[in-house]
């Protein structure tokens, strides 16, 4: 690689790029000084030696605060959801937006939190990304709902040359110059959108932020209540960790000022991922539920030049489908790194119910399950005829890593999974109606072509066919 000097010379030429593209000034400048640090050599690393976990009593449970309810209540009409709906579901083999695939009852994400939206009458916005825009507007011209959502665009960054440091150049497929800078870039695009200007003139002063996949978080009137009577200018919903979430971020407290701190993975030096991924040292992890005080926000974003997010610096390939394109580095920023640097910001632990992320299609395997429910006000709730606690899913990514193999193999139904603690699938396997799966078990084909679980199955024990 170049000298930091000679690195420094391509920045105007990627600081064009995105001028030429349309990108507010805010956006460049975001993008210069992230591309600053990783010149001079910041990695985004985080080392354990600056961190130290939480303790259970430096932040309060949400099982606590039902009191205030009623105060929440109350400042449900100053209150907007803003839901990120960037994502187009790649790592599912979806070439469209997410929040439109079918996810419970035959209703999609989006229908869900709208049906949300409308049961508790506030405000709804959307983070869309470029990708997302076009379909997401159509698909809410084509619903019947009464619910018009504020919405404003997602920015992208452009990747650079892991080799060089320099501008990215693929003519055969220009979009794939671009990333998406991640879900830390919310509060400079809801600002530069002009949109947290028309909230605040519209008397809304708190936004709850959530990923558009994950239907467990729901607005809720006892944490908007303690958000609000305690004029926090931010709050990230946290949860116990279990062996499932080692790989997310984790809450510590930096030790040099005693502030909050959210360690993504990527943020975490490889000889420390030991340490990253012990639960019981590390016990909390970041819902991806936010809750923002917008006047603060406001206060903030104009007396800074840019939000400076912590770096998160991911390296992959140009072509994601093309393992020999050249090496990137993407810069990214997660939205719940502001924990670190907006003063007076807290967390509090919450229920894992709030936290049903469809990432995978043995996520989504689960939640179209019947250890499901889908009730009249919306809210996505644990079958209480459940039988067992908690259950993993191991789909053979082969032939269920995919939507389209996954819908053809369970085009018949999903399987009954309420009496069922794990179920790992290994080979082609596809299920007729009616079938039940109880206790732990393993599903395996050995054979060369598709084989079948019949209609109206049990199976309670392993089963090779």
């Amino acid at each position: 690689m170049a000298s930091p000097d000679a690195c420094l010379t391509y920045l105007p030429v990627l600081a064009e790029k995105m001028r030429v593209e349309g990108f507010p000034q805010i956006a460049i400048n975001t993008f210069s000084q992230y591309y600053k640090q990783v010149v001079s050599g910041e990695t985004g690393l985080i080392r354990d030696a600056e961190i130290r976990p939480v303790q259970p009593p430096e932040i309060n449970e949400a099982k606590n605060l039902s009191a205030l309810a009623s105060s929440g209540k109350k400042a449900f009409s100053k209150v907007v959801r803003i839901v990120l709906n960037g994502g187009l579901g790649t790592s599912m083999g979806l070439s469209t937006t997410k929040s439109l695939l079918w996810v419970k009852n035959g209703k999609s994400f989006l229908e869900i939190i709208f049906k949300q939206v409308e049961q508790q009458n506030v405000r709804l916005a959307l983070m869309n990304s470029f990708s997302t825009d076009r379909e997401t507007r159509e698909a809410i011209s084509a619903m019947r709902t009464a619910v018009c959502p504020l919405i404003f665009l997602q920015h992208h960054f452009p990747k650079i040359l892991k080799e060089t440091l320099g501008p990215v150049s693929w003519p055969k497929n220009s979009a794939l110059e671009w990333n998406p800078p991640g879900h830390g870039n919310v509060y400079t695009a809801l600002w530069a959108s002009g949109s947290l200007d028309e909230l605040l003139k519209n008397g809304i002063e708190y936004a709850f932020i959530s990923n558009s996949d994950n239907l467990g978080a729901v607005l809720d009137a006892s944490l908007l209540g303690y958000f609000a009577e305690n004029g926090f200018p931010f709050m990230m919903e946290v949860a116990e960790r279990t062996p499932s979430d080692i790989k997310g971020g984790h809450l510590a407290i930096r030790k040099k000022d005693g502030q909050f701190i959210l360690r993504e993975a990527a943020q975490c030096p490889e000889e420390e991922l030991t340490a990253f991924q012990d639960i019981q040292y590390y016990r909390y992890f970041n819902t991806n539920n936010i809750w923002v005080n917008l006047p603060f926000l406001n206060r903030f974003m104009q007396q800074a030049a840019v939000l400076s997010l912590p770096l998160i610096l991911n390296e992959k390939t140009l072509d994601p489908r093309d393992p020999d394109s050249p090496r990137v580095f993407q810069i990214e920023s997660a939205m719940g790194a502001a924990v670190s640097i907006f003063k007076g910001a807290t967390a509090v632990l919450v229920q894992k119910s709030r936290m049903v992320p469809v990432k995978k299609c043995g996520d989504l395997l689960l939640v179209r399950s019947d250890r499901y429910l889908l009730t009249e006000d919306a809210r996505i709730v644990s079958n209480p005829d459940c039988k067992t606690d908690r259950i993993t899913i191991a789909l053979d990514p082969r032939y269920y890593g995919k939507i389209d193999g996954f819908e053809s193999r369970f085009e018949s139904g999903i399987p009954s999974l309420l009496e069922c603690e794990s179920l790992t699938i290994r080979g082609d396997v596809r299920f007729e109606a009616n079938v039940k799966i109880v206790g732990g078990v393993v599903i395996e084909n050995r054979k060369s072509g598709q084989t079948t679980v019949k209609t109206g199955s049990v199976v309670s024990h392993d089963l090779v066919l």
